[in-house]
């Protein structure tokens, strides 16, 4: 072993020190890999749920890294005398040559203290849009919804977004607050319908909707979260009415979940049709055209 440290010391010019530094740093850094792996192996038996599972597998391996830092620090660390101000250079020179990577690593934190959004969160920012499936150090990824896919649905693809973005846009939670969405469907119907009657069936297919299993809105749903000064309003669906140059646009607002948007979509459309085919006088409009001949004199 002695030889092993003088040829290493003659050859390469690292002294004792330094490879009892490294020796040590090497061990820790095999020790917590170690008991990290079977603290994740137990919790994947203890863990009933796949969402538990995961807040334990992550809070293992932020642990780990936290006591590794520290571990490594003090290795590293001790005996000098300047400590103070070789962190002070040290650290003035990481926030030039890292400054994207501290950045992701304090949106990180940000993201771990204020809670914009949580893993399964639905959310949106920099104009993309998806369901968080993982937060890291340096960024977090999401199963995308929308883009090619004419909806709310996963389109397959999976966005890794660095955590310092928080910062610098804007983000949208569908999860936190309500646990619903506003959404709207466009119905236009002819100038020579029934706009009235049309009005209301569309407002008791919303309304038998909102009641059913699918599309029931609950209180603990509605209710504000403390740190929100919002007034929920109204919860029920309404029917609005305009004009447009092919007829009458009536349009129905409802609440529902934002994952099953479309779906929901899809019930009242078909609900929409069946019941507009057995009734003559509310007709759907589409563009058309209309010619007048003048009759000769």
């Amino acid at each position: 072993m002695e030889n092993i440290i003088i040829w290493l010391e003659n050859s390469m010019g690292v002294t004792p020190v330094i490879q009892g530094n490294l020796f040590e740093t090497l061990l820790t850094i095999m020790i917590l890999w170690l008991i990290q792996r079977l603290l994740v192996s137990i919790s994947k038996k203890a863990a009933k749920t796949v969402e538990y599972r995961y807040q334990l597998q992550k809070g293992i391996g932020y642990l780990s890294f936290i006591i590794g830092l520290i571990a490594i620090g003090r290795i590293w660390l001790t005996g000098m005398e300047t400590v103070v101000t070789f962190l002070g250079l040290l650290s003035a020179g990481i926030a030039i040559a890292l400054k994207d990577p501290l950045m992701n690593i304090v949106g990180w934190i940000y993201i771990l203290a204020r809670k914009p959004f949580d893993v399964g969160d639905r959310i949106e920012i920099n104009d993309v849009a998806g369901d968080v499936i993982d937060l890291g150090i340096f960024q977090f990824s999401i199963m995308e919804i929308g883009n090619w896919v004419n909806a709310d649905q996963s389109t397959g693809r999976v966005l890794h977004i660095p955590n310092g973005i928080i910062f610098t846009s804007i983000l949208s939670n569908y999860s936190h607050g309500f646990q619903y969405i506003w959404n709207e469907l466009e119905v236009l119907i002819t100038f020579e319908s029934d706009w009235r009657k049309a009005k209301k069936t569309l407002s008791k297919i919303a309304s038998e909707f909102n009641q059913s299993d699918a599309g029931k809105v609950t209180d603990s749903g509605m209710q504000v979260p403390g740190n929100f000064m919002l007034k929920t309003g109204r919860t029920t669906p309404i029917v609005y009415t305009s004009v447009q140059e092919s007829g009458v646009l009536l349009t129905i607002r409802y609440l529902c979940k934002p994952r099953l948007r479309r779906s929901s979509a899809s019930t009242i459309w078909e609900n929409i049709l069946i019941v507009l085919a057995a009734a003559p006088d509310i007709e759907l409009a589409y563009p058309t055209q209309r010619f007048y001949k003048q009759p000769l004199p």
